[in-house]
This record gives C-alpha cells, sequence and structure tokens, in this order.
C-alpha cells in the first residue's frame, strides 16, 4: 500500500494536527496529520502535511478541501513536494558575518557583521 503525502495550506492558527484528521478522514484513511509549528513560539505557522493510505483517497481529499473553506479560510490542499535540502546554519551570526576576531593583536569584537558593522576597535 502506497502512502500519500498532502500539503494543507492557508490554515487558520487555531486548526490542530486532530482537526486535519477528523475533517480529512470524511474521504479515506488518515494516516497522519500534522500541523507545523514555530520552533521558538510553539505557534502554529498555518500549513501542515496529511497523509492519506491510498493515492485514490488522497486525490478525493485534494479534490474535495483544495479552496474547501475553514473558518473562514480557503484551505490549499495539494500533493506535497519533496523537501528541498537547505544549507544549515549556525543559528546566531553564522558564516562570515562578524563576531569574535583573533590574530596576531588584541582581539576585536564586530557587532552586526558584514560592512558597516561596529568594530569596538574599529579606527575613525
Amino acid at each position: 500500500m502506497e502512502l500519500k503525502k498532502l500539503f494543507v495550506g492557508n490554515l487558520p492558527y487555531s486548526t490542530t494536527g486532530d482537526d486535519l484528521r477528523a475533517l480529512f478522514s470524511e474521504v479515506g484513511t488518515v494516516e497522519s496529520a500534522m500541523v507545523i509549528s514555530d520552533r521558538m513560539s510553539g505557534r502554529s505557522k498555518g500549513f501542515g502535511f496529511v497523509e492519506m493510505a491510498t493515492i485514490e483517497e488522497a486525490e478525493a481529499a485534494v479534490a474535495k478541501f483544495h479552496n474547501y473553506d475553514l473558518n473562514g479560510r480557503p484551505m490549499i490542499v495539494n500533493e506535497a513536494r519533496p523537501q528541498e535540502d537547505r544549507p544549515r546554519t549556525g543559528g546566531f551570526g553564522g558564516g562570515n558575518r562578524g563576531g569574535f576576531r583573533g590574530g596576531d593583536r588584541a582581539p576585536r569584537q564586530s557587532f552586526g557583521g558584514g560592512n558597516g558593522g561596529y568594530d569596538n576597535d574599529a579606527r575613525f
């Protein structure tokens, strides 16, 4: 049995995974349903994913729920695309944008990084 993953967008921020599961179960077996939330705040990002048991059920879900009005918002429902590989950054600063610099002389620290950042050892 092949699973079909669907992207579900433009969700009201109050929507939960359980809400999606209940709604999409109207057209077939829901293998999984989740709403994506922000890591820092824990608040919904307004989109999620639903995985249906068969391709036919997934197609029925797209046909029924694309532009479906959910609490005043027309949902976007389509086949989920594979996640693209994105370069990971190290959080704050990342790359060659300031930070603590060493060298032959006393270390300097940059704030703001890049061109135009504040350098506490700058000579005016």
